[in-house]
């Protein structure tokens, strides 16, 4: 259960007071920092970031998160970003290092693998943010994309309430890139989609690619379909989608440690081109390393429905959750 009351708009109301700041003791371990104790924090204005490394809904946001550490850590504001898994493979810290420094997530992040610091601010959401005033307290909360306006405006406030001076009033300007790039909301009209048994949806099983309907997939050659995740048996085995959006991302694993294992991505039958993501060339082929978001497809326009195709090169290949921008 959540502690949290309603939100006032930061520059024109006072910020109420929703609880005292819980701390990150239950963490398991820090990286770009040591442990930051309560000691550490005292006085300082604390904005704790919840996020999970494959959340495209995170990764939007962090552009934002990302410059206020960079504007305003001199100024008293420590960003701790927590970050509690989602999948299995994200509870692994060297895999979370390594995001964190492909990111360039540079503030300090507490490692939550067990849901502890989670359980201690009561939060169910990625990305979640709690701003904390100098006294502790929390003054202001933001669940999932959007109101950077509101949220700097936050930051500013609670600064010159602690005495900072100097504080300016301009907002920070941010040029996201990659999966920073905000989703195409009006073109949006696919939704997130996990593929393994316990939450599917839209999967079917008869008929070919050109068969599918809106917000369709299916499955051809060797799978194994999984609680959480879809294995592919056999060089060959593929995953179309049908989707309506500018971006398609998939989240993938290689079940072979270390395995880099090719693939082939295709829009309609034929390579992408100009519409492939960042991680395929124009012909469609890309490579599955790390464990991560994996982008297969950036619509230029016009943006309308559309069947993309997924096939790999190896058995092996975990795939967990579409997701859309």
């Amino acid at each position: 259960m959540s502690f949290f009351g309603a939100r006032r708009h930061p520059g024109v109301t006072p910020l109420p007071v929703e609880g005292r700041l819980p701390g990150f003791d239950s963490a398991s371990g820090w990286l770009n920092s040591d442990r930051l104790t309560a000691d550490d924090l005292r006085g300082r204005v604390v904005l704790a970031d919840f996020w999970t490394y494959t959340c495209i809904n995170w990764l939007r946001t962090l552009a934002w998160v990302r410059a206020w550490h960079e504007r305003y850590r001199d100024q008293g504001l420590v960003v701790v970003g927590v970050h509690t898994p989602e999948f299995w493979f994200e509870h692994d810290a060297e895999n979370v290092r390594w995001a964190t420094q492909e990111m360039r997530v540079a503030y300090p992040v507490a490692l939550d693998p067990d849901y502890r610091v989670w359980s201690d601010f009561g939060n169910r959401y990625w990305p979640a943010v709690y701003l904390a005033d100098a006294e502790g307290r929390i003054r202001y909360h933001h669940f999932g994309e959007g109101d950077y306006e509101e949220g700097e405006r936050a930051i500013q406030m609670l600064l010159r309430e602690a005495g900072v001076e100097g504080v300016s009033d301009d907002l920070v300007s941010v040029a996201p890139e990659g999966f920073e790039v905000q989703a195409d909301w009006a073109n949006l009209q696919s939704p997130e989609t996990y593929l393994g048994s316990e939450q599917s949806r839209g999967f079917v099983t008869e008929g070919g690619a050109g068969s599918l309907r809106l917000n369709q997939w299916a499955l051809h050659g060797e799978w194994t379909t999984e609680p959480g995740v879809v294995v592919s048996g056999a060089p060959g085995a593929t995953i179309a989608f049908r989707f309506h959006a500018r971006d398609v991302n998939l989240v993938l694993r290689a079940r072979e440690g270390g395995a880099s294992v090719p693939f082939q991505v295709r829009l309609d039958g034929e390579p992408p081109g100009a519409a492939g993501g960042f991680d395929v060339d124009d012909a469609g082929r890309g490579t599955l390393t790390k464990p991560r978001l994996y982008q297969l497809i950036r619509v230029q326009s016009p943006i309308v429905d559309r069947t993309m195709e997924i096939e790999f090169g190896a058995a092996g290949v975990e795939a967990y959750v579409f997701t859309f921008g």
